[in-house]
C-alpha cells in the first residue's frame, strides 16, 4: 500500500478554519564545539533582540539536553518573513551563523493551533505569560 500524497493546498483547504499563519523555523546546531558558539553568544542575542523589535521573531529559544541539565549549543527560532528564501536570509546573517559557529536548518511552517495568555496586573505592572 502507498502512503497518500498530501499537497499544501490539501492541508490548507483541511484547515480553513484555522489560523493559517505562514511562518518559518530555523534549527541551529554547533560546528565546532561550544568555544565557538560562547564567543558569538552576546552578537547572536544583540541580533535576536533586534529581530525581536523589528516585529521579525516570533520566539526563540535553547534547546536542552534530554536530562534537562545541560545545553549543547542548539536551539530553535520561529521568524515571519515573506518566503523561504528570506527567512534563509535572516537565518544566514545571524553572527552565529555568519561566523560559521553554527549552521542552520530553515523549514516553513505554518501555524494552525495554540494559544496566548498573557496577565497583566494593572496595579504594579507585573506581567505573566501563561
Amino acid at each position: 500500500m502507498t502512503e497518500p500524497i498530501v499537497t499544501r493546498e490539501d492541508l490548507l483547504e483541511a484547515s480553513k478554519e484555522m489560523l493559517q499563519k505562514q511562518m518559518y523555523v530555523y534549527f541551529t546546531t554547533p560546528v565546532n564545539g561550544m568555544g565557538p558558539v560562547m564567543e558569538n553568544l552576546e552578537a547572536h542575542l544583540e541580533f535576536q533582540v533586534g529581530l525581536e523589535k523589528k516585529g521579525i521573531m516570533f520566539g526563540a529559544g535553547p534547546h536542552w539536553t534530554d536530562d534537562e541539565k545541560r545545553w549543547e549549543g542548539d536551539g530553535m527560532v520561529i521568524i515571519r518573513a515573506a518566503s523561504l528564501a528570506e527567512a534563509k536570509e535572516i537565518a544566514a546573517s545571524d553572527p552565529m551563523h555568519a561566523s560559521g559557529a553554527r549552521s542552520f536548518t530553515v523549514r516553513p511552517w505554518l501555524m494552525n493551533e495554540g494559544t496566548v495568555t498573557i496577565k497583566l496586573t494593572y496595579s504594579d505592572g507585573n506581567r505573566e505569560v501563561i
